[in-house]
């Protein structure tokens, strides 16, 4: 297909979402084969058609966006983050932590947050912000509708006390909804938060280039306070985290130490 720098130019313009960000190859194919599906040859008609469908253009986001998530996605690292992580950000600051769940896809991550921290504190103390591009997976984490292999890791007795069974599908509980606030939020562009004293970015920056990782990683070191903790996936490295200004506790867990 041809015309696909112009195609990047005119979503940076409509949507704000700057595919250049993307590693254009991978990003590229996951495109035309979303175009060619709806009948179109190239990419100006497909960016004409996204412009005037709203189904099409909702359809165009939500494949674009990566959402390949799981409840206590590595069972092993949530464990360290239980038994160590969140007892010493307890002992620093208190039970009231500043969490942002960045990139949270369909809730699977902050809603496990709340889950791991009600074992520490009472659960109406929980405030988790998540954010993610993509607004339709927002709407899904907001229902909260889950299939088994979603929760498969969900520790037994969590799993019960808070999911409940709805047909085939398991519905979490209202009052771990209730902890979490869920807003739109582009890494690459937006306004970060500030005051953080753990954020949760795990399998994401995985999809964007070199730099557009080393400067997600600054940004976070930035809205992360003091002794703060950086949470990333088993798939990432931050390569140059001492050059950024991090301290390594843990293959994925890194400090602000000034």
């Amino acid at each position: 297909m041809e015309n696909y720098e112009q195609f990047q130019k005119d979503i940076l313009k409509l949507t704000s979402i700057d595919l250049t960000c993307y590693k254009e190859r991978q990003m590229r194919r996951r495109i035309e084969t979303l175009a060619t599906k709806n009948g179109m040859k190239n990419f100006q008609d497909y960016f004409k058609l996204l412009k005037t469908d709203k189904e099409k253009f909702d359809e165009f986001i939500n494949f674009m966006t990566i959402n390949v998530s799981e409840f206590y996605r590595n069972p092993e690292q949530w464990k360290f983050m239980d038994e160590e992580v969140f007892p010493k950000l307890f002992k620093q600051f208190g039970k009231n932590l500043k969490i942002w769940s960045a990139a949270c896809s369909t809730g699977d991550e902050p809603y496990s947050l709340v889950m791991a921290l009600s074992k520490h504190v009472p659960i109406n103390q929980i405030k988790i912000l998540a954010t993610d591009i993509d607004k339709t997976v927002i709407g899904k984490a907001k229902v909260g509708l889950y299939d088994d292999k979603s929760i498969a890791g969900v520790p037994a007795d969590l799993k019960k006390k808070f999911f409940t069974k709805v047909g085939n599908a398991n519905k979490i509980a209202d009052e771990v909804k209730a902890r979490v606030e869920f807003k739109e939020h582009n890494l690459l562009k937006d306004p970060y938060p500030t005051g953080c004293h753990l954020i949760v970015c795990r399998n994401v920056v995985i999809y964007f280039t070199e730099e557009a990782k080393d400067e997600i990683y600054r940004k976070f070191y930035n809205s992360i306070v003091n002794h703060g903790m950086l949470f990333i996936g088993s798939t990432e490295q931050i390569m140059n985290y001492k050059d950024i200004g991090y301290v390594r506790n843990q293959s994925f867990f890194f400090s602000k130490e000034l």
